[in-house]
């Protein structure tokens, strides 16, 4: 959210100066000092109005089940658009003529002052919002881990947020993680001593399964079996072997 707000700020910067150095239409009747209260409050309100948007963007972002298309970024920018042009209208009519009966008509103000300005604000924020999603897209991929086999071309790259066990398969292990809120499963030869090796992070509950403590939702005991429940319903055995380390790690203290 910190770099829309970014966008936000920039984008009201960016208002001030192009109103305060064009001086379209109106913004040319105003003196020095109404120049310097009224432009940074167009610049406020075009920020406002982005931000606003906002939580919307979240809450359509997990209802597609964290996947942005281009089509939501369409949605988005429509609803940014028509919550602009009824806002700057209201804006005018109440802060800047103060419902003079003289104002502008709608439709003059829309076709000769908000168009213009939609123009020239969608591009700065098209931009933006480019620039900072190549900026995450990039800072995911480095954060990523990647599950190497044995062969030149077999590993798995995720976040370890995303990875939730590990199961051996004699010559394999098999990785089960989520992929948006899909549970996914990937059969790589290797392992799974060398993969705990390699991930500290991971926990080893047997000798037949690793697990990322993120994931961990409960602990249960069956005719003596000691399990653990993990996201996506994935039941994980522990060993007696295991047991001591595993309620360490888990902050676990139940018997």
């Amino acid at each position: 959210m910190k770099h829309h707000f970014l966008i936000a700020l920039g984008l009201a910067i960016w208002i001030f100066v192009f109103l305060y150095f064009t001086e379209p239409l109106d913004v040319s009747d105003f003196n020095n000092q109404e120049k310097l209260i009224y432009l940074p409050l167009y610049g406020l309100v075009g920020a406002a109005l982005y931000v606003i948007v906002l939580p919307f963007q979240v809450w359509w972002f997990k209802k597609k089940n964290n996947i942005w298309s281009f089509s939501s970024e369409v949605l988005i920018f429509s609803i940014f658009v028509v919550t602009a042009i009824f806002s700057l209208r209201l804006f005018y009519l109440q802060v800047i003529v103060d419902w003079h009966p003289n104002a502008y008509s709608f439709w003059y103000h829309l076709k000769s002052i908000i168009f213009p300005a939609l123009l020239t604000i969608l591009p700065i924020i098209i931009i933006g919002r480019f620039a900072f999603g190549k900026y995450k897209d990039k800072k995911l991929e480095e954060e990523k881990i990647e599950i190497q086999g044995e062969g030149h071309y077999e590993s798995l790259r995720l976040l370890l947020k995303d990875l939730i066990c590990i199961q051996s398969s004699d010559n394999y292990v098999e990785v089960f993680y989520l992929d948006g809120n899909e549970l996914k499963k990937s059969l790589i030869r290797n392992t799974l001593s060398k993969v705990s090796d390699t991930f500290p992070e991971l926990l080893r509950t047997h000798r037949g399964f690793l697990i990322n403590p993120f994931h961990f939702q409960s602990w249960k005991t069956e005719k003596g079996k000691h399990i653990l429940n993990l996201s996506q319903s994935i039941e994980v055995p522990i060993s007696k072997t295991y047991l001591v380390d595993v309620k360490r790690e888990l902050n676990f203290t139940t018997d």
